[in-house]
């Protein structure tokens, strides 16, 4: 596909690096010549340097060629003003753009077509509802939806004591009181799609497919212990932290304290949010931490806008046995720190956007047979795909033990309709089933026949 990537920041350089690699022609376009130059250097992209709502520059950058163009600048009103001239000059291409001001919300949904908008994008809402969604489940790492909602992979860490330490995948359902599968291993770096036979050892990081009434069975009978929270403390006051206040009020019911230094912030944050409880203070200094008890909050979750600091203020929660931590990483590109520090489960507001870019631009290259889902999981080295069944995928019917599928694939869950099956080799599909997959990223699936080998 011929796509232009207006923006080269956090999430550009990474729409960057993964539509490139899966070879789409990607052209770059930004007004600081220093990211626009790293960008070239690292990525196979060209790139065009000017400001991307301006006409002639988006017509140097191909845009009347163009199939898609992705404007993710830092300013909400340049990457309307970028869709909208975009759109002028090729009256066929489709457009998303990075929203992130709460105020534009409404006025974004009631004026779609007026902005010449196919869809927007909202990392920090994005990564507000993965945080809301890990709150209701404190016992995993992470979290990720499939089949509306119905299913779950779900990250846990094999510690020590774990139950499932030194157990064969094969034995795993004699412990858990439910049908799970394990779709996926990172274990020293590397993501493994295990069989059987595969035996977890202490620090191997795991992905478990189950279906979602079954997540609170699962933490039972691992012996993990959790309760309903009811007080949170958000570390940060930024547009996350305003988005999961409001969330977890309205949808939980659950209190919840910020914490800023930016008085001008805090008192915006008091205006909008009377519900909650606002503090104008350094949210890393000890002393401030012990004075609002945080051993007594059933959370904590570090939102500050340097991973650095977040990084810090998750330790401190740590070390305080606050049960749930979360902590945001923003820049970081290496998730293995979960290996190195207690900083709980990691959230990433650039990797949710990405990932739903990247989903798009495969269901536009792929129309039949395209993923209607994409998590990228093990720190970016295995995705989790699901795929509608349809009438020309090959092996309907068969029993999943009689068909062949590529290395490093596994059928993890199929969706009958309403049902949800963990599948084991007498599992079958048929055409208006959801099947969702595994696979490391050395072995991209665009479509669900990729899977067979045949």
């Amino acid at each position: 596909m011929n796509i232009i990537v207006a923006g080269v920041g956090k999430i550009g350089l990474t729409l960057a690096r993964q539509l490139s690699a899966e070879e789409n022609d990607i052209t770059v376009i930004d007004s600081l010549r220093g990211a626009l130059e790293d960008c070239i250097e690292r990525y196979d992209v060209l790139g065009v340097y000017g400001n991307c709502s301006v006409k002639d520059t988006l017509v140097r950058a191909g845009v009347k060629d163009a199939e898609l163009l992705i404007a993710v600048t830092g300013s909400d009103e340049t990457n309307l003003l970028c869709c909208m001239t975009a759109r002028f000059i090729n009256k066929n291409i489709r457009t998303i753009a990075r929203i992130r001001n709460p105020e534009f919300a409404d006025q974004i949904y009631e004026m779609k077509d007026a902005f010449a908008l196919s869809m927007t994008v909202n990392p920090e809402k994005m990564a507000a509802d993965e945080i809301e969604h890990l709150i209701k489940f404190p016992g995993f790492l992470k979290l990720d939806s499939f089949a509306k909602g119905r299913a779950e992979i779900v990250e846990l860490k094999i510690e020590r004591d774990s139950k499932l330490c030194a157990v064969r995948l094969s034995n795993i359902n004699t412990i858990i009181k439910c049908k799970v599968l394990v779709c996926a291993v990172l274990r020293d770096g590397r993501a493994v799609m295990p069989y059987g036979d595969f035996i977890l050892t202490e620090g191997d990081r795991i992905f478990v497919t189950a279906p979602s009434e079954n997540l609170a069975l699962l933490l039972s009978s691992l012996g993990i212990i959790t309760h309903k929270a009811k007080k949170v403390m958000l570390c940060g006051g930024g547009r996350i932290s305003y988005y999961l206040t409001e969330m977890l009020h309205n949808k939980d019911g659950i209190s919840a304290t910020v914490i800023d230094n930016n008085t001008e912030r805090c008192v915006q944050l008091a205006n909008l949010l009377p519900y909650a409880n606002i503090i104008r203070g350094d949210a890393s200094s000890r002393s401030l931490l012990e004075s609002e008890n945080i051993s007594e909050f059933d959370a904590m979750v570090a939102l500050t806008g340097m991973d650095e600091l977040n990084v810090v203020i998750a330790l401190y929660g740590t070390n305080y046995e606050v049960p749930q931590v979360i902590t945001k990483l923003g820049k970081m590109d290496n998730n293995s720190i979960h290996d190195i520090l207690p900083i709980g489960s990691t959230v990433s507001p650039r990797e949710l956007c990405c990932n739903m870019i990247v989903r798009v631009v495969r269901s536009m290259k792929y129309k039949t047979g395209a993923a209607t889902s994409v998590h990228f999981i093990a720190d970016g080295k295995a995705e989790a795909i699901e795929f509608q069944v349809t009438e020309e995928t090959r092996h309907c019917g068969e029993p999943l033990k009689n068909i062949r599928l590529n290395k490093n694939i596994l059928v993890c869950c199929i969706t009958h309709r309403r049902s949800i099956e963990i599948p084991d080799g007498n599992s079958s599909f048929k055409p208006g089933d959801t099947v969702i997959i595994s696979t490391n990223v050395e072995n991209t699936v665009y479509k669900l026949n990729d899977i067979f080998d045949d």
